[in-house]
């Protein structure tokens, strides 16, 4: 009687476990696959709010460059094509995001 009752929890649990496993991996793969709306938009402002500090340092830069004719600033060349080029993309990317949004509410 105990060699039935050890057998049928280890073929419950042989059989279990990896049905187990399997159900909530296709649950995390199913559930995790994209931003929500709301993670768009806080991306969205972040990306906003970036550029606009960035705006902010260029004009500080300047001020301060203009006063002491040593400074020479350790971030990038201010609106250099080639520091700009994945920005661009980004606002790209962004604008056709706009766009899809705005086709699927219409």
């Amino acid at each position: 009687m105990e060699e039935l009752m050890v057998a049928t929890v280890a073929i419950a649990f042989l059989l279990g476990l990896p049905w187990l496993i399997l159900h909530y991996v296709t649950k995390w793969k199913t559930a995790g696959g994209s931003i929500t709306g709301d993670d768009e938009a806080l991306l969205e402002e972040l990306y906003n709010l970036t550029k606009r500090l960035d705006e902010r340092m260029d004009t500080v830069e300047r001020l301060v460059a203009h006063d002491h004719a040593d400074f020479k600033p350790a971030r990038l060349i201010a609106d250099n094509q080639a520091d700009n080029e994945e920005l661009d993309e980004l606002e790209a990317l962004l604008a056709r995001k706009r766009a899809e949004h705005k086709e699927t509410r219409a």
